[in-house]
């Protein structure tokens, strides 16, 4: 099966997973090594409901972790450039 006409969509579909959960997972903070399990635990029904359903379900689900996201950074006062960078 070919995307969009491209050789070996494998390999591209493997290279953005490994992008996006990679370096949540390898994050230091707690909140993003969360949603990179929730990203790869999407990414794997996902993945199911596509040759199941013949549906892009991924946008939907990279919605609900914008959500996710925004609930976090909700209501946080600006950062002072002056400080260090907290783990989120």
């Amino acid at each position: 099966m070919s995307v969009l006409g491209l050789p070996h969509p494998e390999l591209l579909v493997v290279g953005y997973l490994v992008a996006t959960v990679g370096s949540l997972l390898l994050s230091g903070g707690r909140l993003l090594r969360l949603l990179g399990v929730l990203v790869a635990v999407g990414a794997g029904v996902c993945a199911a409901l596509w040759r199941l359903e013949s549906v892009s379900p991924w946008c939907a689900f990279a919605a609900v972790c914008s959500v996710v996201l925004l609930g976090r950074t909700r209501g946080r006062p600006p950062a002072d450039p002056r400080t260090p960078a907290q783990n989120y």
